[in-house]
């Protein structure tokens, strides 16, 4: 090319620049009956949720990467108000809450943005998103046709709105941003309050319209949502669906991947076929937009965590685990589901299904175009027998409660049943197994004369703390006179105490004489025990906790926490004393909160002991050490199995609260993915700690030096077993079918074409394939990690993987009987299960 004069360079450069510019302010976003059309072009679009706070900022590229990699096309994001206006008109958006930067992160990854200002988001997350001062706003009501919540709540929200436009960040001004959603999961609370409630909706959906974002809007779980915003679907399935209007899409923003884990309760697991076969129903039955809750849990770092008792750790069982690792197989499995939908797409955006019924549950959904593309779905909802569905011109194969995707209306290529993706066992791997640990005592507080805060009465826990920690103390003095019958008799009077929650810790004359506790479910508790009491001055002095702020329910700024009451002793000569409305003492928070002892300066302000001196087992006990970064870059997280309950903290920041000493209640057993789930099948850790590991971010350490790390624990443990663990594959797995559908190369499709099925393996990288567990070709049993021989093995099933994968990180093994050397049971649908190990 010849050289340009310079000022001719220039114009076109700006000349293409102009271009760019028009192309990108013209760029629309808009939607009918089936889709979102994106750049007037219908699409099928597949989301998930990664919500920034619960990850790093170093984390956010490898995520949304993985997202990508996974087969989305958008990330959706609730926006967390508590965290970006801590108190009035003070906004934060810095760190974990760089709101800005996580969608650039998205937009850089050439995904779309779903942003979910809410502002009101539940999530699992404190006080639903809501700060805590909203709650002593005068007049206020949440959540309902109330000046000042909607003054508050609609200042908020044009701010969003305006960093989004300052930046550029909407689909109309050449961004990532394609939809926004105001409110959300309303529609039960309307519902609940009535008519302050529909004018709240209405309102609300005029004043988000009214922001001008260039992009449409939604209201989850709202029937009525006013035109021109659309109502969408939350739930485990959707498939039956319609929006209020038939020139809306149907889109559903929830498609929960699991549940949350509670303190106290078992952790839920939903398995990969179910997901699979919710979207496909969904998509076959016109749905055009579907959003995974979580794609990426992640973790409640800090005091983030509502509920109450909802865990430090929101790992969801999403796709991407709470460490940012592939949960395998429900990742790569829904990978494989979203090609296959792709290869559907030109057909799903132009028609509706015609539906006939070949049998008893069964169910073909066909989208033919007159241009000729024709895409079909052939369901079996039958949660026990497989089925044999003659379609055109083929037989096809259907086990229970799945659906198969014939992109051509002939070929195969995923079946929600049939994993073709490869399983993983995970481990946690010591890395110090060893800390020095040093000690420091907290003396509970008692009440004396020169206590700033009393009443005549027991007050509400938050109303004095205002959220700024988990502690508030209660402090009173109850006086025994000589002549008590229960010292003569031996006896000890029973002191009850009833509390609004969250947990209770009792000292008697600086003594832990008991500690309560309550649940999600039942929130109170009440303390009813013996006490021992001397004759004279007695201090009383109750530890309240809180795990949590509510985060759900129809006003909820109105529930209580902490003691309040009644407070009685029973057993006296009078009979029952009512402690209630004498003189309180109140302290807020700890000594070590105040003294700032999670911090390295902070921490000489007090003497430590160690050594034999280390105190265990005991109650308002703060620990310290020091560690150095281990080598590598496998996530890391501490193993508090030793501890009761309390927080950690790592170089300042707040990991969260631990509380391994909560056992998980209710029944874990085998888990059968066929038939409709809930949050109670396919449970596990029943008998074990809820939560064991905490997530520690590698961005929070030092990479050369010393690591502080400060455990306060409040009734009692042995920080000598705590550990830090790293995360990392300890096998991977296949368990693939004869003649299963499978995505040529398990990576991509060509064509559609169906090849012989293979197992393919690999190891993260770093690691390699050192030995194969198990193998069989013939009918094995089990699962991964468990695998057992069947009636039918091939005898030579360990010879193919041990020779095409020893020694690498990724093999493939074609399942035919020629490889394992014969056909064991002729006649007999067959399957090759592995297990190889990584290191």
């Amino acid at each position: 090319m010849e050289n340009l004069p310079v000022t001719k360079f220039i114009s076109i450069l700006l000349l293409l620049y102009l271009w760019a510019s028009v192309s990108a302010v013209t760029a629309s976003v808009t939607y009918d009956h089936k889709a979102v059309l994106v750049n007037e072009q219908r699409r099928i679009l597949i989301s998930g949720s990664i919500h920034y706070p619960r990850s790093t900022p170093q984390m956010w590229p490898d995520l949304v990467q993985k997202a990508k990699d996974g087969g989305l096309d958008v990330i959706q994001t609730y926006v967390f108000w508590n965290g970006h206006e801590p108190s009035p008109g003070n906004y934060y958006f810095e760190d974990r809450y760089d709101l800005v930067k996580f969608i650039k992160v998205v937009q850089q990854a050439g995904l779309y943005v779903h942003l979910r200002i809410g502002p009101y988001v539940c999530a699992e997350w404190n006080f639903g998103g809501f700060p805590v001062w909203l709650k002593y706003v005068p007049g206020i009501a949440f959540r309902t046709d109330n000046e000042p919540f909607k003054a508050a709540m609609q200042k908020f929200t044009e701010k969003i709105v305006s960093m989004m436009k300052a930046e550029k960040l909407f689909q109309t001004q050449g961004g990532p941003i394609i939809l926004s959603q105001i409110e959300n999961e309303f529609g039960p609370v309307e519902w609940e309050i009535g008519a302050p409630g529909k004018a709240y909706t209405k309102w609300a959906a005029q004043m988000a319209v009214g922001l001008d974002t260039g992009v449409p809007w939604i209201m989850c779980k709202q029937q009525d949502a006013p035109d021109p915003v659309i109502d969408t679907c939350n739930g485990y399935y959707c498939e039956n669906f319609t929006p209020n209007k038939n020139y809306k899409p149907k889109m559903w923003t929830e498609n929960w991947s699991g549940w949350y884990t509670e303190f106290g309760g078992a952790v839920p697991r939903r398995p990969a076929e179910d997901m699979a076969f919710s979207v496909a129903r969904f998509i076959q039955n016109g749905g055009s937009f579907v959003n995974y809750y979580m794609y990426h849990g992640g973790t409640n770092f800090g005091r983030t965590s509502g509920g109450p008792f909802i865990a430090t750790s929101y790992d969801y069982d999403a796709p991407l685990d709470e460490f940012g690792l592939l949960n395998e197989p429900k990742w790569g499995h829904l990978r494989d589901l979203h090609k296959a939908i792709k290869l559907c797409e030109p057909a799903l955006v132009s028609v509706d299904p015609t539906v006939s019924w070949p049998g008893k549950n069964l169910e073909v959904h066909v989208f033919k175009t007159d241009s000729g593309a024709c895409s079909a779905f052939l369901a079996n909802y039958d949660t026990k027998s497989s089925a044999n569905v003659t379609f055109g011109n083929g037989q096809y194969d259907l086990p229970p409660w799945s659906v198969s995707i014939l992109p051509d209306c002939k070929t195969a290529v995923f079946n929600t049943a049939r994993l073709g993706a490869q399983s993983s066992q995970m481990k946690m791997t010591a890395v110090n197994s060893e800390f020095t640990w040093q000690s420091y005592n907290e003396e509970p507080a008692s009440s004396s004369e020169d206590d700033p805060i009393t009443a005549d009465a027991l007050w509400e826990q938050i109303n004095v703390t205002r959220d700024s920690t988990d502690y508030l103390w209660y402090m009173t003095d109850v006086n025994i006179d000589p002549n008590e019958g229960f010292i003569e008799h031996e006896q000890s009077p029973v002191l009850t105490a009833m509390s609004a929650g969250h947990a209770l810790h009792v000292f008697i004359n600086g003594q832990l004489s008991g500690t309560v506790y309550a649940s999600l479910e039942f929130p109170k508790l009440t303390f009813s025990d013996s006490v021992k009491l001397r004759v004279g001055n007695n201090k009383i002095s109750f530890l309240s906790v809180a795990v949590g702020l509510p985060n759900v329910g129809v006003h909820f700024e109105t529930w209580n926490a902490g003691v309040l009451g009644p407070v009685t002793l029973a057993g006296l000569n009078e009979g029952t004393r009512d402690l209630s409305k004498q003189k309180w003492s109140y302290k807020i928070g700890l000594k070590g909160e105040a003294l700032n002892l999670n911090t390295v300066s902070g921490s000489s302000s007090v003497e430590w002991v160690e050594g034999s001196l280390l105190a265990k087992k005991q109650p308002l006990t703060w620990y310290k050490t020091t560690f150095s970064t281990p080598e590598g870059n496998d996530p890391l997280a501490l193993d508090m199995i030793s501890m009761g309950k309390g927080q950690v903290w790592i170089n300042g920041q707040s990991i969260g609260r631990h509380w391994p000493g909560y056992i998980a209640r209710g029944n874990c057993g085998e888990c059968y993915y066929a038939g409709t789930y809930t949050d109670k099948k396919c449970r596990t850790n029943c008998g074990e700690p809820s939560q064991r590991w905490y997530h520690v971010p590698r961005s929070w350490l030092n990479p050369s030096g010393n690591n502080y790390l400060v455990v306060f624990e409040e009734f009692g443990g042995d920080p000598t077993g705590i550990s830090l663990v790293k995360r990392s594959t300890a096998s991977v797995c296949a368990d693939i079918y004869e003649g299963q559908p499978t995505l040529k190369n398990q990576q991509t499709l060509d064509s559609g074409k169906l090849v012989r099925p293979k197992a393919h393996l690999w190891c993260p990288e770093g690691q390699k394939i050192s030995k194969i567990i198990f193998a069989s070709y013939g009918l094995p049993l089990g699962t991964c990690g468990n695998y057992r021989e069947g009636s039918c093995h091939a005898h030579k099933s360990y010879d193919a993987p041990e020779k095409n994968c020893i020694g690498k990180q990724s093999c493939l093994v074609t399942v035919a009987p020629t490889v394992f050397g014969g056909d064991p049971c002729p006649g007999t649908a067959k399957k090759f299960s592995v297990e190889a190990l990584c290191s």
